[in-house]
């Protein structure tokens, strides 16, 4: 399992403290949940970004703690644009025999012949919602479009069985369309027409100038 590092803040910090962390690397976060009281801590920025990608967003950590580690995971962060920074987390304490439920995002593979003859592969849905212990968790759910041609879909209820956890959508909300190209209405001859003899006829009239 992934571990990281963190330093235990006392109390309250001020707005001053929480900018000096910052600007050294760390980040301010806190860590509350599961036979655990809120504690105050900052850890690693960089530590942090290795790990995630490393587990997901999902995934579950050892937080080094001064009294022993405690498994979490990441139940919020902020995320300053302008700064490229991330300015706090929120861990939560697991209990790995207790179900929680998160979003997992949906990861298409394949290229769907539809796609190849014009279709238009839509996704309505990004993520679903995925109730399992913490170590059941995928970090996404893979749905394959190989098969798919104009028309077809694929719904939740065709990747029920992917693993070992409960997708709480409905089996109907679709995952994946391919549906047909959209065609543009060709221009009306006829209107075309008429306008090219309106056009010849303001023409025809217009007076001629005057030597």
């Amino acid at each position: 399992m992934a571990k990281l590092a963190s330093s235990v803040r006392a109390g309250k910090s001020k707005q001053s403290e929480l900018k000096e962390l910052r600007l050294n690397g760390q980040v301010p976060a806190v860590v509350y949940g599961y036979e655990t009281d809120n504690i105050s801590l900052s850890v690693d920025e960089n530590e942090f970004i290795k790990l995630i990608r490393e587990v997901g967003r999902n995934g579950v950590i050892d937080l080094e703690l001064d009294n022993g580690a405690k498994q979490v995971m990441v139940n919020d962060y902020q995320f300053d644009a302008l700064k490229n920074q991330i300015t706090h987390i929120d861990f939560i304490a697991i209990n790995m025999q207790t179900e929680v439920t998160v979003d997992v995002q949906i990861e298409l593979t394949g290229e769907a012949p539809g796609q190849k003859e014009g279709g238009v592969i839509e996704q309505p849905l990004f993520e679903v919602s995925v109730t399992a212990k913490p170590a059941d968790i995928p970090e996404t759910i893979e749905v394959d479009i190989s098969e798919l041609n104009i028309g077809d879909a694929v719904h939740v209820s065709d990747i029920r069985e992917k693993g070992n956890f409960v997708i709480e959508n409905e089996d109907d909300d679709a995952l994946v369309i391919v549906s047909a190209p959209t065609e543009e209405p060709e221009e009306d001859a006829e209107e075309v027409d008429e306008t090219e003899v309106e056009a010849t006829e303001q023409k025809d009239e217009e007076p001629e100038d005057e030597e």
